[in-house]
Parts: C-alpha cells; structure tokens; sequence
C-alpha cells in the first residue's frame, strides 16, 4: 500500500500505533500537542533535518536506519549539554508514492533509538513532498544540573573522548565505492552507537565544555576551541585503528586517519575536564588544552580535511 492509498489520517494511525511512551511524556499523541514532564524548570531543545541523496540514501539504509540515524543525530545533542533526553517530535516529508510499510519502518526505528536513552516520540507532522525528509526535535532534562557548553575549557584541561570515532566514516568510504563489507563498518554507518548517559555523567565530574562529534573530530573539538578562546592538541597515539578499519583503509587507499580524525556520524561525546579528574570507563584521554587557539594534531597542524560542511 502507498502512503497516498493510505492518506494522511490513515498514515498516522499506522505510525502513533507503533510509537512507545516514554517515562517524562504525560500526554502522547492524539491532541493538537503532547506534554512531556519537565521536572527540572528547563527544557533543553535541539532540531535537525535529513534530506534523501544529501544524508541518506535508501539504496545503503532501510528505513529503521533512517530513523536510528535521525532520532541519533538530535539525541546526542542533547546529552552533549549534559541533559537527559526525553522526547522526540518528528516531521515527515514523504512522496506520496513511497510504499507505507517504509514509513512504518521508519517510525520503527525512531522509537527504538529514542527507547535506548529512555525518550519517546511525542508527536510531530507530515507532508507530501517530491524530496524525502525527516526533521526531528529532540527535549531534555538537565536534572538540576547546569548545562555544560562549548565555551569553558581553560589551559590545563584534559580532552577526553566517549565513543568510538572513523567507523561511520569508513562505512560510507565502503558504500561509496560500491562494496558492503566489513559489516562491522558498513552498520557503525547506517545505525550509530550512541553513549547518550556519558553526557550527563560528564556533567557530573565537571566537564568544562563538551560537544557531540558529528561532523569530524577536528571540526568539532575546533568549535570547542573557538567557543573557549584557547588552543587544543589531539594526540594521534591516543587511538587503536582496529584491524578491519586498518585492512579496509588499505584496500581502498585511504589514511585511517582521515577516518578517525575527520570522519563524523559517529556521535561521541568529547568533553574538557579538569587535569586530575578521574575518568570512568567510556572514557578516553585523547589531547590537552593549551593556551592559544585552533587544533592540532600531535603539536602540528592538520593539512588534511577536518570534516563535514553542508555547504561545500
């Protein structure tokens, strides 16, 4: 059945019917807008936006992919400022052609990912329209906690990183070129592998700033920089390049590096704290700050790209 065979009210039965309530939600959806606890006084919010042939294909993702990679994409977001997240609120932008079952599968795996850090999906919007798009909100809770900002860290600070770095980014390399293995890789891009409760745990040590990794670890630790007026130095020893990442990069002639350094989608959570602050496990010392400004890598500047820009 297409969604035009479906129509718009029969589209959303479909789509509520499979959506889960999460813990803060206190009105789900059925009205002209849903209630979610906000126990704290604030409400930390984040949006972003999925375009088909610009961040996703359908030739490479299924449509519980796409929806892992949205609901992902705003989640970590919030838990970048430290919060909890609680609520997702997603428009669809869908041709009126696309086979139902696919936006299903999409509402499938908006949920699932949104469970994983105990949020639901609360409501939201559709449309038809020629160009495929998924726009999601994301809510969340600080807890009484200050949110922590990209504009804190001080010299002195260790950079830490949670998360893994370069899988996403070599899994796209693969499929750009036409090939489906290692699956390890091919996955990592299709579906990230978030630690959404590193971000309030960063929090709680006393996270000088903090940022979600999702355009490539030197764009994004340079927005920390930038944002903290200092200087930060990436160390190069501070990773494993693992095998089928290593074996991959050689078939396809590529520096790993460039995968680990510049590769985003991946979504960790990098984060300054305090030199002497005791670092649980999840969390990797990965550089310093310094006085002065930008990122390098090893005391030297990067020559090679440093990541993703919507625009160029």
């Amino acid at each position: 059945m297409s969604i035009a065979e479906s129509g718009e009210f029969g589209l959303i039965g479909r789509i509520v019917s499979r959506l889960d309530t999460g813990s803060a939600t206190l009105l789900g959806p059925g009205d002209d807008a849903a209630v979610v606890r906000a126990a704290d006084g604030r409400v930390v919010a984040s949006t972003d936006v999925l375009v088909e042939g610009r961040h996703f294909r359908r030739d490479w993702c299924g449509p519980a992919d796409v929806g892992h990679r949205a609901a992902a994409a705003n989640l970590a977001d919030i838990a970048a400022m430290g919060a909890t997240p609680t609520a997702l609120l997603v428009a669809f932008c869908l041709p009126a052609n696309l086979d139902i079952a696919w936006a299903e599968g999409l509402a499938d795996g908006l949920t699932a990912e949104a469970a994983l850090c105990g949020a639901a999906v609360v409501g939201g919007d559709m449309s038809s329209s020629p160009t495929l798009t998924v726009s999601v909100t994301a809510l969340g809770d600080l807890g009484g906690r200050e949110p922590v900002r990209r504009g804190g860290a001080q010299p002195g600070d260790l950079l830490a990183l949670s998360g893994r770095v370069g899988y996403a980014a070599a899994g796209y390399t693969i499929l750009s070129r036409g090939f489906r293995t290692p699956k390890i890789l091919v996955e990592a891009y299709r579906r990230p592998v978030v630690r959404y409760a590193a971000g309030p745990e960063a929090a709680r040590l006393g996270a000088t700033s903090m940022i979600d990794v999702s355009d490539g670890l030197l764009q994004d630790v340079g927005h920390l920089a930038t944002a903290s007026l200092v200087g930060i130095d990436i160390r190069s020893d501070a990773f494993e390049v693992p095998d089928q990442m290593r074996d991959a990069a050689t078939a396809l002639g590529v520096d790993p590096y460039q995968w680990l350094l510049a590769g985003g989608e991946d979504h960790p959570l990098a984060a300054t704290f305090p030199a002497g602050t005791p670092l649980p496990e999840g969390w990797t010392v990965i550089g310093s700050v310094h006085d002065g400004a930008g990122v390098t890598v090893d005391r030297k500047p990067w020559t090679g790209a440093v990541g993703w820009d919507h625009f160029r």
